[in-house]
């Protein structure tokens, strides 16, 4: 049985581990253990992990700005992909968020991942006519 909890601190080596394996080019900017420190300083209670047996097998971090909602680190080990727990992280950030008062989702896909935008897509996702824009501090 898969259970979906908020991210503790004896998750840390599972989840860089997890995020290595199912973000293999993630760009040198995006370090693992920065991006989890500075979640735990903003809002920790929007980190999620799925956990199967004691195995960790899945991750989300969400965020809200008071404007708008963000995922991020979306991952399932690919050995345990299909079996609902990427949908189920999601729904349980969409509550929490939407526990918030967060009155929109967004989140960013590589635009040749095709697999990706299938499942977000039976989540109720749509493209919208955006151009993203980014600079590295």
């Amino acid at each position: 049985m898969i259970d979906i909890r908020p991210y503790r601190m004896d998750d840390e080596l599972e989840v860089i581990q997890l995020w290595k394996k199912v973000f293999p080019e993630t760009p040198l900017h995006n370090d693992p253990l920065r991006d989890i420190q500075s979640k735990l300083k903003i809002q920790p209670g929007l980190f999620l992990v799925a956990v199967n047996d004691r195995l960790l097998v899945g991750s989300a971090m969400a965020g809200y700005d008071g404007h708008r909602g963000w995922i991020y680190y979306l991952a399932v080990d690919p050995a345990y992909r299909r079996k609902g727990i990427g949908t189920a992280l999601m729904k349980e950030a969409e509550g929490l968020l939407a526990q918030m008062s967060c009155p929109k989702l967004n989140l960013q896909i590589r635009a040749n991942n095709s697999e990706l935008q299938a499942f977000y897509e039976k989540l109720g996702y749509s493209i919208e006519e955006r151009i993203s824009m980014g600079k590295q501090l």
